[in-house]
């Protein structure tokens, strides 16, 4: 995954018939500032005006998702979507002269070939990344669930299951630009012959026809053209995912589980993941991670500390806030020693050494007082110690104590350790200070 986001190198356009109004339309895609995120735009109306590709505009989820802003909509989103984001594009201008995209035919490879023509370039910003931490389940009253569990890469597991088990394919696959590209793109959207009266009924897929949709009538195929894939149905499931995910407003790392998805279960998901981003932000004050060069570099940390390899876990201390307040770094690598027996197939930072961290830290801020300089801080007890989010190789992990209190010899501290703005561990620690 690219460490900075990514948008296109010049416009590009597709035209063609849309599937549900049948109006021909025109798509442009547009290179966007970092930030921008992917936004339409209408031209065919008086203001052009533009709608975020954010869960926050879904209006309708019926066979296709649609964005809304106030009166002004676009719909069946979801290809254009997935493209983008599975091609690894962060921002991007989608302008269109109507008020859906062109279907094509029917997956996600035109619009790839679009990008394609378009280029890729890097920006300078650093790309924000959801990565999950905890499991985030989802169960609808349709049969539909969707589990996304911590995984360090992109991947998506979907189980497609037809009416009454008719066509259940199973598909699991990393999404990267180039398995997007040639393993999901190319399948094409699907229906069941039963609902096609339905959908016309509903003055939908107008422009739809064997070109652009496969049509199932009870076991038969009908399509144009052979199926591209054994599992093709499956494979345009996890399409879909994929652009409904993107409306969460984060790439997210993490491992989707999928059965029986649809555009409604996805953007429901979509919503839960942006509101469970949102609200573990809200819990946490804001880090001020301090520039420069460190307060104290690694030498002059173990001139304070007796710590030394493998229990010094203090890399350096990056900033003070006074005499009561203090932040310390420690890189955490898959070169530790304790990965090598805690849960090696899926290695975490013990939550006794997180305490161990703090309270060297917090002990750097009591030695350096006049008064207790020469000394050492003897680890007393701990108190509200709470274990929030693993630590994985690769964190880094900023560790921040506060000084409550000292009395005599005795100190009382605050600590808690962060990682990517969320905190992973905290506790109130109290310490002995003794000659040494």
């Amino acid at each position: 995954m690219a460490e900075r986001e990514q948008t296109l190198a010049k416009s590009a356009s597709i035209k063609g018939t849309s599937l549900h109004t049948g109006k021909e339309v025109t798509l442009t895609m547009s290179p966007a500032p970092a930030g921008h995120g992917i936004r339409f735009r209408r031209m065919d109306l008086p203001d052009q005006p533009f709608i975020d590709a954010r869960v926050e505009k879904v209006q309708k989820v019926e066979r296709a998702t649609t964005l809304a802003e106030g009166s002004v909509k676009v719909h069946t989103v979801e290809h254009v979507i997935s493209a983008l984001a599975g091609m690894g594009i962060d921002n991007a201008l989608i302008e269109m002269d109507a008020n859906e995209p062109p279907i094509g035919d029917g997956s996600a490879l035109p619009y790839v070939q679009c990008i394609r023509q378009a280029g890729i370039k890097e920006l300078e910003a650093p790309r924000g990344v959801y990565e999950i931490r905890e499991p985030v389940h989802l169960e609808t009253p349709g049969g539909s669930m969707l589990t996304v569990v911590p995984d360090k890469k992109f991947r998506i597991s979907c189980t497609q299951v037809g009416p009454n088990g008719r066509l259940t394919q199973y598909f699991s696959i990393e999404i990267t630009p180039e398995t997007y590209e040639k393993e999901i793109a190319p399948a094409r959207t699907f229906v069941f012959y039963e609902d096609v009266e339905q959908l016309m009924a509903k003055g939908l897929i107008k422009g739809g026809s064997l070109e652009n949709a496969i049509v199932i009538r009870d076991d038969s195929v009908l399509s144009k053209e052979p199926l591209r894939f054994e599992n093709e149905f499956v494979r345009h499931k996890i399409l879909d995912i994929i652009g409904d995910l993107m409306l969460c407003g984060k790439r997210i790392m993490g491992h989707v589980i999928a059965v029986m998805p649809g555009h409604g279960p996805n953007t429901e998901m979509a919503r839960k993941l942006s509101a469970d981003y949102t609200r573990m932000r809200s819990m946490v004050p804001p880090v001020t991670i301090p520039s420069g060069e460190a307060v104290l570099d690694i030498n002059e940390v173990m001139q304070i500390l007796p710590h030394r390899y493998p229990f010094l876990l203090v890399d350096r201390i990056v900033g003070f806030e006074g005499d009561n307040k203090c932040t310390g770094v420690k890189g955490v690598t898959i070169n530790e020693p304790f990965f090598q027996g805690h849960f090696p197939g899926h290695p975490i930072m013990p939550g006794v050494l997180q305490v161990e961290a703090m309270a060297q830290v917090a002990s750097i801020l009591m030695l350096r007082r006049d008064e207790y300089q020469g000394m050492i801080g003897y680890f007393m007890s701990a108190d509200k110690v709470k274990f929030r989010k693993p630590v994985m190789p690769g964190d880094t992990l900023f560790i921040e104590a506060e000084i409550l209190r000292i009395r005599r010899s005795i100190g009382q501290a605050k600590c808690r350790c962060v990682v990517n703005n969320e905190t992973v561990s905290e506790g109130d620690l109290m310490f002995s200070l003794m000659p040494r």
